[in-house]
């Protein structure tokens, strides 16, 4: 996976209901936010209640210490504002828990829209494997942060 930065994050792109996208938000000034256990939870609550909403059938994510990857299906609206909703959340519960204020995220995301002929499978493997290759850990199952539809092999 490519390192995103804040020009990399586009902002008011198009998004069709019944296409897949792999979805990347990262924290402001790149901040290791998630390397609280916690915290990356309150993230991992909001990224699942979209799924348990309606609003996407989520399909692999990992919480990064400071950024997520969200492999989803839109099943409603559009990704401006699932996108708004779980930075918003997350943003206002961190911040409540650590008694701060200001922005935890960067503006924007970034976003790849999946083809029908791409491996879902094979980019939500790569996606969970985010923790080796950042060298994290030695083996995915000690990294805690993530979840993906179909066993990793």
């Amino acid at each position: 996976m490519p390192r995103y930065h804040s020009r990399d994050l586009r902002k008011h792109r198009h998004s069709e209901v019944g296409n897949h996208y792999l979805l990347t938000a990262v924290t402001q000034d790149r901040t290791p936010v998630f390397r609280d256990f916690l915290a990356a939870r309150i993230c991992i609550n909001a990224l699942r209640l979209q799924h348990h909403q309606g609003l996407v059938n989520s399909l692999a994510f990992v919480v990064m210490p400071d950024h997520f990857h969200w492999l989803v299906e839109l099943c409603q609206g559009e990704l401006p504002g699932l996108l708004k909703a779980v930075k918003g959340r997350v943003a206002r519960l961190v911040n409540l828990r650590e008694g701060r204020t200001g922005n935890l995220w960067q503006d924007g995301y970034h976003e790849h829209a999946i083809r029908r002929d791409e491996d879902l499978r094979g980019a939500a493997g790569y996606l969970v494997a985010n923790p080796l290759r950042a060298g994290l850990v030695e083996n995915l199952y000690d990294y805690p942060h993530w979840d993906m539809e179909w066993t990793v092999e």
